[in-house]
């Protein structure tokens, strides 16, 4: 039997996934090696949605997502870095209304 194609995916890096991803990933994703992945979608057992790309195939991250039980992504209000800051805040581009100019 084969060796994993790398340990499995954390929380943030599976958040961090492309649109789509490679077999590879989505086995690492579930924890299972990459031959055990291609036997799954030549049974048609595979636990997601697979696409036929040419001769390679793409996983739908969302599917992937989905199936591993996480059905939204977080959403922050302020970037997570340091030097990556808002050029304007959605209040500070229009005057309040009771605000009155000088």
């Amino acid at each position: 039997m084969s060796e994993r194609a790398g340990p499995p995916l954390g929380f943030a890096e599976a958040l961090d996934l492309p649109l789509s991803v490679d077999l590879r990933t989505a086995a690492r994703a579930f924890g299972i090696c990459p031959g055990t992945a291609y036997k799954l979608i030549h049974l048609g057992v595979f636990p997601c949605p697979v696409l036929r790309v040419g001769g390679r195939y793409r996983i739908p991250t969302a599917y992937l997502l989905r199936t591993l039980g996480i059905e939204e992504r977080p959403v922050y209000a302020v970037p997570l870095e340091d030097d990556a800051a808002p050029a304007a805040w959605p209040h500070d581009n229009h005057t309040r209304t009771t605000e009155v100019p000088e």
